[in-house]
Formats: structure tokens, C-alpha cells, sequence
């Protein structure tokens, strides 16, 4: 292999004593050279190869999808199969959608019509620069309650501010999505965990159901993210409580209920799901209409017509609302990238996750110049469009046609729906965020994940949305580092009858040797983890020649080798190098000789070029654990025969093989050696195998 030379001849046959006439075996370590060390040195530039690669390997169909996405649907779109179902699912979806946008506006703070606009224009653009073919985008519970908890604490809903700055917001949080997608930082969303994510859900829908509580108990109730607030409101206002809107709101809610649970349940009654919002709107509307009670509060007069453009405003209060943005974004891409990846694998087509971050950013920006305010990917209504057929992002526009009827035809019905309906719709949308369920299963399957789930959850709750999610994501880090720094590490022993090394922790029946410890590293070595690792040496070097594991080879009275094991390690830093150096120095004062096993190739080549290579000797690097084990067990069994002739063997400046060549003609077998059997006649069937003999 060219850039690649041999430390030691090919396939090295080690003889052991004369009473047994069978060799052993090292597989030879392929050490890099000098030549193939400079090739990797610069991975800047192997970097920028492969990606203009890449570009030259991309055809114009290639290049028109990467810009719109939408013409990898198009383009295969099977007009007889795929027609149909995205018709019904379209329908199906922007029926739910129009009285859920208006409710979710209410959510957020703002008028109804911006909840309509929201789910009109960026429907149409994320058709067009989305990946995703089922989700569904638009306002959702956990973004509204976003803005009105942040907006509520600048201004009052009712000041037209209030509405310049949620549209003002969603440009920050397009642009945001789009830079993460461009500059392909989704992976950054992975450092929180799914236990953060279920806890702060959780703790919103929550707080979601109680802020509807006003238009369910008929008075007002004070605009908080903390329970403890919302709490305190709703007991002291108690004696303003009106019948009315509670039990048209309890009716409502009971009918919506009922009509998702059916839905859920039976797949011939799946559309009762997704009807069930426009039936309560309508149910309630005509009540309404018909017998006027003066004590339930409607929705008043909607603008009729489509959005026109406007350049959002405000701009100087952009930098107040950057924590908000991130927050927001945070959200918006773990609820709809999430739901996207799981759609895109139930459908059998590949979704990219940067991709998806731009084509949300973009639906965003473009909308905020229709007053649209932040809109992300639904979980309810991407679920009901897949479960209704949906193949392509037709679909998506199908909605979009229906809102823009709305928009355009509808709106002076709207007027008379109940508030208490909208109400309803969103007690209804966030009941299924509560998972308790998952809460039970953490509790059962990792004590540290309910923990985690706990935490988020009770500082969401008390302590409001932004610090729930800043402890929940700081605590998930602090775990994620925790780990990082106290990587695992086990003690390895050989599993009898085999040349296999597990952890003696895990397999009781695997036995070690005197003077060997065999370590495991199972995670790469860095500056954070590095003391850890050289403590935790220490202390197995300690504790060697203890009796807690089998013991077997000859008797020695302290560790003599430490040979770690390499095969997990996918990167080792310079102070992780320098710290190999410190501990070989440490080791060799006294008389403990380092083997190496296994390293990958970036790690052996790190080692090469500090030097370390050299400085433990090439001749220490291994290909198995089972090599290092034989060549370490012979210079025990030569160090404990030859002890009053030779001092110390790291004092002899003859190589390996050189020593391995005067051994005695009686010194005992390698099988023997590591059998741990002594005695002096043949008893090589009772041994266990070494290594398979050639026929």
C-alpha cells in the first residue's frame, strides 16, 4: 500500500520453549509513513476537493432541485395515483386549518385575521422550497404562546405595536432559519434532548390550557407563562364566573374530544378527526347566530381579502427580541425538522435537515411582508395529512387554496364565532401535548432521562417558558459533558476457550493475567477527560493484583504491563498526547512498559507525528489485544526467570525479538503461560486454544 511501511516482518512467528513447537503469531501494525503523514496535513483542502467534487458531479436536474426542492415531486409526479389523495388530503387539512389559525392568533395575542394570513402565504412558499411532501406548516400552540409570553412584556396586545413586532419576529426567525440551514447547523439541535423537549411540551400545554380559562369561566385573566400567576388570577376573579360561555365552551370541547378519540380509533372515522374543529365552529356560529346571548363574547369583524404587501417595521426593537428569535427558532425546528424526518421515513424519501431549515426560514421571511407572524410545521395536522393520503406538496397547496377562499369569500361569517369555541379548538390541539406517558417510561428505562424530564418540567411550569427551556437545555449539556469527561472505561479479560477480550464486569467468567492490565478507553481523548482517564490508570494498576478477577500465568508480584486498547477512541488532542508522554515517563520510572492495541488510522497518525509513536517504540503497537497479550505474557515469564541475571528488562537495549530468541530451551510454553497451568508434562489437550494451527 503505497504511503504505508512495516514496523516488523510480515506475520512475525515468535517461538516459544522447546516443549512446545508452536509459534506464535503477531498480525503486523501498519504505521504510516512520513510521506502519508504530510498528505493528511492539511483537511481544509481535502475538504474543498471533495466538495468541488461534488459540484462537478451535479447535473442541471440536481442543481434545480437543490435550489427548489419542489421539482423532485413534480417532476415524478404520478398523476393517477398520487391526484386523488392529495385532493382529500389537502381538504381535509385546510378545514381544520381555518378555525385553528384563528385560534391560535388569539393564542398568540393578535387579531384573528393574522392567524388566517399566517396559514395562507407561507403555505404556497414552503410548497416550493420545503423538502418535506406531508408536513403541514402554519401557526402552532407552542410558537403562539412564544409570542405572546415575550411581546405581552413589551407591549400591550391591544397597541398596533404588539402586532409590528410579532410580524417583525417572524423575519428575525426566518432569517435565523435560514442562515442554520445555509451554513448547515442543524446538528447544534441535537445537544437537546428529548427528555427537555417532552417536559417543556408538557409544562406548555399546561400553561396553553389555562390561558384559555377566560373564555371558558366568562372574565379575565392575567397574560403569564407561570402557573402560579394564572393560578392566583383565575381563583380571585372566581366571583365574575359566567354559566354561559362555560358550558357552551365545555360542550364544545367535549364534541371536539369525542370526534378526535372516534377518529383515532377507527380508520373509517379518520375524517371525523380533522372535521372536528370546523364542526365546532360551525355548531357554535349558528348558536350564536340564532339566539345572540349577550353573555358569550364573539370574535367580531374580520377584514375581508387576501394579505397585501408591507415591509415590516420596527426594526429598532430587533435587538430586544434576538433571545426570543433563538428561542423561538429552537423550537420551531425541533417540533417541525422532527416531525418532517419521521414523515419522510413512513413515505420512503430522503429528507435533508438543512434543506428544511432554509425552506422554513424562507416561509417565514417571505411571509412577515404579508403580515404573517412565526409559523412552523404542525404535529396534528402533518399527522392528519399523512394519515389522509398525502403524497406530494400538492397537497400543501390544496390548503392554501382553501384558506385563500376563506380569506376571500368567508370571513363575515367568522364574525359571530364564539371565543369560547376558538377556546376550545386550542384545549383540544394541546391536550395531546401532555406525555405523561413519556414520563413513566424514563422513570422505568433511565433514572437520569426522568431527571432531566423533571427539571424542565417544573421550572417550565413555575418558572415560565424561557428559563424552563435555558435549565432543561443547560442541565442536558451539563449531562452531555458530564460524560464527555468520565468516559467509560473497563477492565479487559479473555473469555475462556477464546483469543476474544470483553470487560470482566460484564462477562464474570473472563479471566486476566499477573503483571497485565488490559484497559478499554470508549471514548475519544481530550483535554476534558484526559485526568480522568490517567487517575483511572492509576488505580487499575493499583488494584491489578487484587482478587477480584480470575487470575491466571505466572506469579509476579506487581503490574509489569499496561496495555490499552484503542478500538473506541475516534480522536486524541494534543493535550490527550502530552499526557500519554507524562504517563510512559511515569510508568518507566517504574519499570512499566506501555502496549498500544488497535488504533484507527487518525489516531495512529496523531500519535506518529507527536512523536509518541517512537518514544513507546513501534514494536508496543498491535493489531489485537490477544498480540499484545502474548508478546507481554513471554517478557513476564523471561522477567521472572531471568531476574537475577538481568535488572530490569527496559534497561536491556536488545529489540523484542533479539530477547525472545535467548530464551532458555525450558522456560514454559506460551500455552501454558496463558493457561495458568505449571506443570512440567503434556497436558496441551487440556489446554485451551491459543490460535488455530495450519493444517
Amino acid at each position: 500500500m503505497e504511503g504505508i511501511r512495516h514496523s516488523s516482518p510480515s506475520a512475525v512467528d515468535l517461538p516459544s520453549a522447546a516443549t512446545s513447537h508452536r509459534p506464535v503469531k503477531i498480525i503486523q501494525l501498519q504505521h504510516p509513513s512520513t510521506t502519508a503523514a504530510a498528505s493528511t496535513s492539511a483537511p481544509s483542502s481535502s475538504f474543498l476537493g471533495k466538495w468541488k467534487t461534488k459540484m462537478k458531479r451535479m447535473s442541471s436536474t440536481d442543481w434545480i432541485e437543490l435550489f427548489l426542492p419542489c421539482y423532485r415531486w413534480i417532476r415524478t409526479y404520478k398523476w393517477r395515483e398520487y391526484l386523488q389523495p392529495d385532493l382529500m388530503a389537502g381538504v381535509t387539512v385546510g378545514v381544520m386549518l381555518v378555525p385553528q389559525s384563528m385560534s391560535y392568533a388569539k393564542l398568540a395575542g393578535l387579531h384573528p385575521i393574522y392567524g388566517l394570513y399566517s396559514g395562507f402565504v407561507p403555505i404556497f412558499v414552503y410548497a416550493v422550497f420545503g423538502s418535506s411532501r406531508q408536513l403541514a406548516i402554519g401557526p402552532v400552540a407552542l410558537t403562539s404562546l412564544l409570542v405572546s409570553n415575550v411581546l405581552g412584556s413589551i407591549v400591550s396586545s391591544s397597541e398596533q405595536l404588539y402586532t409590528e413586532l410579532a410580524i417583525l419576529l417572524a423575519l428575525m426567525v426566518g432569517v435565523f432559519e435560514c442562515i442554520m440551514g445555509l451554513l448547515r447547523l442543524g446538528w447544534l439541535l441535537r445537544f437537546i434532548s428529548h427528555s427537555v423537549i417532552s417536559g417543556f411540551t408538557t409544562a406548555s400545554a399546561i400553561i396553553i390550557a389555562l390561558s384559555q380559562a377566560k373564555d371558558f369561566l366568562g372574565y379575565s385573566v392575567v397574560r403569564s407563562s407561570e402557573i402560579i400567576p394564572l393560578v392566583k388570577s383565575i381563583i380571585i376573579g372566581a366571583d365574575k364566573f359566567s354559566w354561559p360561555p362555560f358550558v357552551m365552551g365545555s360542550i364544545t370541547l367535549a364534541v371536539l374530544l369525542l370526534m378526535k378519540q372516534s377518529g383515532k380509533s377507527r380508520k373509517s372515522l379518520r375524517f371525523l378527526r380533522a372535521s372536528g374543529p370546523l364542526t365546532a365552529v360551525v355548531l357554535s356560529t349558528a348558536f350564536a347566530k340564532v339566539f345572540h346571548p349577550s353573555s358569550i363574547s364573539l370574535v367580531g369583524e374580520i377584514p375581508q381579502g387576501l394579505p397585501s404587501f408591507s415591509v415590516p417595521k420596527k426594526f429598532e426593537y430587533a435587538k430586544s427580541l434576538i433571545p426570543t428569535t433563538v428561542l423561538i427558532t429552537g423550537v420551531a425546528i425541533l417540533e417541525s425538522v422532527g416531525i418532517a424526518k419521521a414523515l419522510a421515513a413512513k413515505n420512503g424519501y430522503e429528507l435533508d435537515s438543512n434543506q428544511e431549515l432554509f425552506g422554513l426560514g424562507v416561509a417565514n421571511i417571505v411571509g412577515s411582508f404579508f403580515s404573517v407572524y412565526p409559523t412552523t410545521g404542525s404535529f396534528s395536522r402533518s399527522a392528519v395529512n399523512h394519515e389522509s393520503g398525502a403524497k406530494t406538496g400538492l397537497s400543501g397547496l390544496i390548503m392554501g387554496i382553501i384558506m385563500g377562499c376563506a380569506l376571500q369569500f368567508l370571513t363575515p361569517l367568522f364574525e359571530y364565532i364564539p371565543q369560547c369555541a376558538l377556546a376550545a379548538i386550542v384545549i383540544s390541539a394541546v391536550i395531546g401535548l401532555v406525555d405523561y406517558d413519556e414520563a413513566f417510561f424514563l422513570w422505568r428505562v433511565d433514572k437520569r432521562d426522568f431527571l432531566l424530564w423533571t427539571i424542565t418540567f417544573i421550572f417550565t411550569l413555575f418558572l415560565g417558558i424561557e428559563i424552563g427551556v435555558l435549565v432543561g437545555v443547560g442541565v442536558s449539556l451539563a449531562f452531555v459533558i458530564h460524560e464527555s469527561a468520565n468516559p467509560h472505561i473497563a477492565v479487559l479479560g479473555r473469555l475462556p476457550g477464546t483469543t476474544i477480550y470483553r470487560n470482566i464486569e460484564q462477562y464474570p467468567e473472563a479471566y486476566s493475567y499477573n503483571g497485565i492490565v488490559i484497559v478499554r478507553i470508549d471514548a475519544p481523548i481530550y483535554f476534558a477527560n484526559i485526568s480522568y482517564i490517567k487517575d483511572k490508570l492509576r488505580e487499575y494498576e493499583i488494584e491489578g493484583d487484587s482478587d477480584a478477577a480470575i487470575k491466571r500465568g505466572p506469579e509476579v508480584t506487581r503490574i509489569h504491563f499496561v496495555i490499552l486498547e484503542m478500538a473506541p477512541i475516534t480522536y486524541i488532542d494534543s493535550s490527550a498526547v502530552q499526557a500519554l508522554k507524562d504517563l510512559y515517563h511515569e510508568y518507566k520510572s517504574r519499570n512499566i512498559q506501555i502496549a498500544i492495541s488497535n488504533p484507527n488510522c487518525d489516531v495512529l497518525l496523531t500519535l506518529t507525528r507527536s512523536g509518541v509513536v517512537d518514544l513507546i517504540g513501534r514494536e508496543w503497537y498491535f493489531v489485537r489485544v490477544h498480540d499484545a497479550v502474548q508478546v507481554c505474557l513471554q517478557h513476564v515469564q523471561s522477567l521472572t526467570d531471568n531476574s537475577r541475571k538481568q535488572p530490569s528488562y527496559l534497561e536491556s537495549k536488545s529489540s523484542l525479538f533479539q530477547r525472545l530468541l535467548k530464551q532458555r530451551p525450558d522456560d514454559l510454553s506460551l500455552s501454558q503461560l496463558e493457561s495458568g497451568n505449571f506443570s512440567q508434562k503434556d497436558e496441551s489437550s487440556n489446554l485451551e486454544p491459543l490460535l488455530s494451527k495450519k493444517p
